[in-house]
């Protein structure tokens, strides 16, 4: 599945183990300083791209926290951050800094198949660590990562913003009052279009993305050697080796706030079906999805997508013998022609014939804004590594099963990343 099996296990043994060493001596450690309510945390960036260009200007306008410096491979990108926060310090190599002292969280923003190298490599340096999702590329990966993550005194978030959505708050509260009933059905979707003749997530190639401009070795990380190709680095979400496709782009956080929602733990199984049919560009992830996760205590999950219609937008609805959560974001009512956004709870009369229709109600938390108060405070954030694991399971799992045309359970989803 694109990496060198032998060089990912010993990248992964080594680091882990250099962030659970470094995790353990942190108290000793002089730069391990306990943050006061008005004293600034200092934030570095690995991948200042287009998303951790967003996370740059999160962390501005957060209170008390400040861009001091950002990585990339690729000096447009460098660039591009001092545009944004012009006082940080640039580097080439992640390394040189997670290397300074002064640096007291770290967002990792890089290409998916990146993510693991540096989230361990974060951690190995005793930052703490906003780790934007999917978690990680394989479940290899992700057992990796969780295991470190466990073992450091670090704060670790990823980002799945739906964990901070007032909609997850309102969601769990009707399920702990019995509002849904017995629930055996979760269906998911995200609908996305493009003019004709233009794929989704192909980007132009700036003609400075050269071999001169570009440290091509570093942003392969592992992947089978080739020559420079400057449409596989801009343009990396279309091809497996770095990505993992809408699935990791897309369906992780409606699953994230479904298993959270409902306590899940990862799928028992899982089955997806597509393809390549909306435009056939060259991308070898798929732009057509179905996707099926069975879950313990009869429980299963559709989720599906495409990307030649908009109109339905992103949604999910819960599905129980005393009621429905519905919640949606930019899908068009097909009467009325208006867009429907919001969560909402809709009784099922047969069982709850005087109950009435409910809206949610509580306001969401910033999301980077929880993880700064995390770094200063020390408590869990709104997204915990464990909820980036399992929702990056069930990723992965689903990519897996796409891929071998079967449906595959944990147990052989986890083999299968072996072999």
């Amino acid at each position: 599945m694109g990496i060198d099996n032998n060089d990912r296990r010993k990248f992964l043994s080594s680091t882990a183990r250099g962030a659970v060493g470094a995790g353990l001596m942190l108290t000793a450690s002089g730069w391990n300083r306990v943050l006061g309510a008005n004293d600034r945390v200092r934030v570095g960036i690995i991948g200042p791209g287009a998303r951790g260009q967003e996370l740059i200007k999160d962390v501005m306008r957060a209170p008390n926290a400040e861009m001091i410096a950002a990585a990339d491979v690729y000096s447009r990108r460098r660039d591009e951050a001092k545009n944004l926060a012009p006082d940080v310090k640039l580097f080439s190599d992640h390394r040189r800094l997670l290397d300074l002292k002064d640096v007291d969280a770290v967002l990792v923003a890089s290409p998916l198949h990146c993510h693991a190298r540096h989230f361990l490599d974060t951690l190995a340096a005793g930052k703490d660590l906003y780790a934007e999702k999917t978690m990680t590329w394989s479940i290899e990966e992700a057992d990796a990562c969780l295991q470190a993550a466990k073992r450091s005194n670090r704060v670790v978030t990823i980002g799945l913003q739906h964990q901070s959505s007032g909609e997850l708050i309102d969601a769990k509260q009707w399920i702990k009052d019995g509002l849904v009933g017995k629930i055996t059905h979760i269906e998911t979707w995200m609908s996305r279009n493009t003019p004709r003749g233009r794929g989704q997530w192909v980007r132009p190639l700036p003609q400075d993305c050269t071999p001169d401009n570009v440290d091509w070795d570093a942003f392969l990380s592992g992947r089978p050697k080739r020559t420079f190709d400057a449409n596989r680095f801009i343009n990396w979400r279309l091809f497996w080796d770095y990505s993992g496709g809408n699935v990791t782009e897309n369906m992780v956080h409606q699953i994230a706030w479904t298993m959270r929602v409902l306590d899940l733990p990862v799928p028992t199984a899982a089955y997806m079906s597509g393809g390549v049919f909306s435009e056939k560009d060259g991308r070898e992830v798929p732009d057509t999805i179905a996707v099926t996760l069975d879950f313990p205590d009869d429980l299963v999950l559709t989720w599906q997508s495409t990307f030649s219609n908009s109109r339905y937008g992103i949604g999910d609805r819960i599905l129980g013998s005393h009621g429905t959560i519905e919640r949606l974001a930019g899908s068009t009512d097909m009467v009325t022609g208006r867009s429907l956004t919001g969560l909402r709870y809709y009784p099922e009369k047969v069982n709850r014939a005087e109950a009435a229709m409910l809206e949610g109600q509580s306001k969401g938390a910033n999301h980077m804004a929880d993880f700064i108060e995390c770094v200063r405070s020390r408590r869990e954030p709104n997204a915990p590594v464990e909820i980036g694991y399992r929702s990056a399971v069930a990723a992965h799992m689903a990519n897996i099963s796409y891929r071998q045309k079967q449906r595959v359970t944990f147990e052989e989803a986890k083999q299968s990343a072996r072999i």
